[in-house]
């Protein structure tokens, strides 16, 4: 018996996964088809795996000597803003290990795209400690912020990275606080109404078709939480130096309900919850894992953190591009089709950063604040 396939959709070796027939969907295919080797060369044109560039000169905004700041930014003005915590994850791994995996992914785009000559720009990540749920309060070695201090920093970095002519924003997350960054984009629109492109990415949900199991053609014994086979084995491709395999453990989280409710973190299942839409439904980290583990952490191999690491490069360079053919650097989107405000009004701010007539975002009239 044939298989229908919905309109718009392509097919792959797994019934159950279809791919949407656009320039996202079409390169996803790419990844999932392409054999062990075309991975590695592909991880290899962004030279992944590479030591964390966080003092290496002209890797990021901070670090680039101005003048060739200015240059980059008009070849290319899209800025990625990796973002972080401070959070226990296990006795094997380091607690900065959220923030090395999305600096270590921005990297990669950047050196990939330098040498096609217009380079995606790097902001240092703002958030070294981050917001957290509920449940991860007490562990030690989690650093809780406050939300309303991390959505506020988040808010004012964009407005900093904005006037210096940075207004195709990209906050790559990889950390359970995706509701506040969420929040803080939208109260920077409120708040300022600036024409840009602004998104918020959790990368590992971006690609979560490649976090599958093993049941569902995936190469995973186990699914995407916390600590465990997945970030354990991004951890050995990435920062095998910050692991330590012989103290990885296996442990199980306590739920009070039955499976299908909440789902995994990766959200692999389209169950009607995200699992950052409830508490109490079950126990807090620190009484049911307080190895700060949950999941199979001896499960881990850094063979299978290549596929979603190459879907995640692919799909940011992807982003990257389309971005850049939609407005060259230098554009946006209409003012008056993205904000309140009106073209002249807007015509001063918008123009390059200390070029002739140009006045920064800070003497702009707000309209919307509380």
């Amino acid at each position: 018996m044939s298989r229908k396939v919905p309109e718009g959709f392509l097919t792959t070796d797994q019934p159950d996964l279809l791919f949407e027939d656009n320039a996202v969907g079409r390169m996803k295919k790419e990844i999932w088809e392409a054999s062990d080797e075309e991975i590695d060369a592909i991880l290899a044109e962004y030279g992944i795996p590479s030591p964390i560039e966080w003092a290496k000169p002209g890797s990021y905004i901070q670090t680039t000597v101005r003048w060739q700041v200015e240059e980059n930014r008009r070849k290319n003005d899209v800025v990625l803003i990796p973002v972080g915590c401070t959070e226990l994850h296990g006795q094997h791994t380091v607690s900065a290990l959220d923030t090395l995996f999305v600096s270590a992914i921005c990297e990669g785009v950047r050196r990939y795209t330098a040498k096609r000559g217009a380079p995606v720009n790097l902001a240092l990540p703002p958030l070294m400690y981050g917001a957290h749920p509920y449940h991860h309060l007490g562990m030690p070695g989690t650093v809780v912020v406050r939300e309303e201090v991390v959505r506020e920093l988040m808010i004012d970095v964009m407005l900093g990275l904005w006037n210096d002519g940075f207004r195709k924003q990209i906050i790559v997350n990889n950390h359970g606080q995706l509701w506040v960054l969420e929040s803080a984009l939208q109260e920077f629109q409120k708040r300022y109404q600036l024409p840009g492109i602004f998104r918020v990415i959790d990368w590992h949900r971006a690609v979560r078709e490649f976090f599958r199991t093993k049941e569902r053609g995936g190469p995973w014994d186990t699914d995407f939480v916390h600590a465990a086979e997945a970030e354990t084995s991004i951890a050995l491709l990435l920062v095998p130096e910050m692991v330590d395999m012989a103290r990885a453990v296996d442990t199980e989280g306590k739920s009070y309900l039955p499976e299908g409710h909440f789902d995994k973190s990766v959200d692999p299942y389209g169950r009607p919850s995200r699992w950052s839409e409830g508490e109490g439904h079950f126990a807090i980290e620190i009484a049911a894992t307080p190895e700060g583990v949950v999941g199979k952490a001896t499960r881990a191999d850094a063979r299978k953190a290549k596929r979603p690491l190459a879907a995640i490069l692919r799909y940011l360079t992807l982003l990257n591009d389309q971005i850049l053919e939609a407005f060259p650097p230098g554009t946006v989107p209409p003012v008056e089709e993205v904000t309140l405000r009106t073209a002249d009004e807007m015509e001063p701010f918008l123009k390059e950063p200390m070029s002739p007539g140009w006045r920064p975002v800070y003497a702009l009239p707000q309209i919307g604040q509380r």
